[in-house]
């Protein structure tokens, strides 16, 4: 919800964020927190056992009528008809240029679709779909309407699995349903953004603090909340990229490394002729992992340099508490893109060794597909 007086929106689960002491900070327009304690202890938590995050400030646009699939098809790149009743894709939507309108996960609960667009987008995508759509479709903004509760790790359908009645283990990957849990009505997914196994547990606003009070006190295992902070050196070290950082409207997906989700044979879709075109040409710039040799944190717009040559930049860079070691991604001349190849990152005007590594940092046994921010 929006405060009178403009000022930063609070989701349902504010309250809660404030009485467990937790240090709050604007993002996306939404005041959020970043950490309760310690990022390094929450990080840790959600490798070794189960975390929990708040992502209600996140949207969710509910997509409807009988020619649902045909409209979604003509606007994300991957192949929307492949997704089944009870199924998930991560995708993204697109400019004619090719550019990246926002990265998202479509869920096909029923006959209709959720997409779940990043916090920042909210409404730029609303009106993206809005201006795409026809009298036989159906876009509704559901935001408002919808909480959403992340629970993160090896041990999260365990720890859930207490509060519902239904088995969880045959809930596929990215699958989604609706089932009760801890007695409330929920959109389950098996999906996540931080590279480990776990739930998203959408669920209606007014009970979104019934839902995280259950499983906070779920005495099964012990259920860390986890903050902003974790959850990017968390989704950092599993390769998953940040809109706004790592892509947006000036980069396409072949350019960003997500030519997993691009389809050209599926048939038209926006953007589609720019990709060919990328793909005929060769992307202008490739998306890199790197590790840093000599000691140094790399940060966002950091310059990365070849000898004394400019050949790119950071977009995201941290400690990766899992692999102990510093970190980041960004883009480079794509003929200097591959792994082995030395750099150097410009960090506060030094020259700091590192080199191009494979993504994603870290992989877990059971990792889960990526989603936005």
């Amino acid at each position: 919800m929006t405060l009178p007086d403009g000022s930063l929106k609070q989701t349902p689960l504010h309250g809660e964020h404030v009485r467990l002491g937790a240090r709050m900070v604007p993002f996306a327009g939404w005041d959020m927190p970043v950490q309760y304690g310690s990022i390094l202890k929450e990080h840790r938590a959600v490798r070794g056992s189960v975390g929990m995050f708040d992502v209600s400030h996140m949207g969710e646009i509910r997509v409807s009528g009988p020619r649902a699939i045909d409209f979604l098809q003509g606007l994300t790149p991957n192949d929307v008809s492949t997704i089944p009743v009870g199924g998930s894709q991560y995708s993204c939507l697109l400019l004619p240029t090719g550019g990246i309108v926002d990265d998202i996960f479509i869920y096909r609960p029923d006959d209709s679709f959720l997409v779940v667009v990043n916090a920042s987008n909210i409404q730029k995508v609303v009106d993206w779909l809005s201006e795409q759509s026809h009298h036989d479709v159906d876009v509704v903004n559901v935001s408002d309407e919808t909480a959403l509760i992340a629970v993160q790790g090896p041990d999260a359908l365990t720890s859930v699995q207490s509060l519902s009645e239904r088995d969880l283990s045959d809930l596929p990957r990215r699958g989604v349903r609706r089932q009760a849990v801890a007695g409330i009505d929920c959109l389950v997914a098996r999906t996540g953004y931080t590279g480990e196994d776990g739930l998203e547990l959408f669920c209606p606003p007014g009970e979104a603090v019934s839902l995280w009070e259950a499983l906070l006190g779920n005495t099964s295992i012990a259920v860390e909340p986890c903050g902003l902070g974790a959850r990017d050196t968390l989704r950092l070290e599993a390769g998953n990229l940040l809109y706004g950082h790592d892509m947006d409207e000036s980069i396409n997906p072949l350019e960003a490394g997500l030519g997993f989700i691009v389809k050209l044979d599926k048939g038209s879709f926006i953007g589609r002729d720019a990709l060919l075109k990328t793909k005929e040409a060769g992307p202008r710039q490739r998306l890199i992992g790197f590790e840093m040799v000599d000691r140094g944190i790399p940060r966002s717009e950091c310059t990365i340099l070849v000898g004394d040559q400019t050949v790119g930049h950071v977009t995201s860079g941290t400690y990766g508490p899992t692999v102990d070691r510093n970190i980041g991604i960004g883009y480079i001349e794509p003929a200097l893109a591959a792994v082995g190849q030395e750099i150097a990152v410009l960090i506060r005007d030094r020259a700091v060794r590192a080199k191009i590594v494979k993504l994603p940092f870290y992989r877990s046994k059971s990792r889960v597909t990526a989603r936005p921010a």
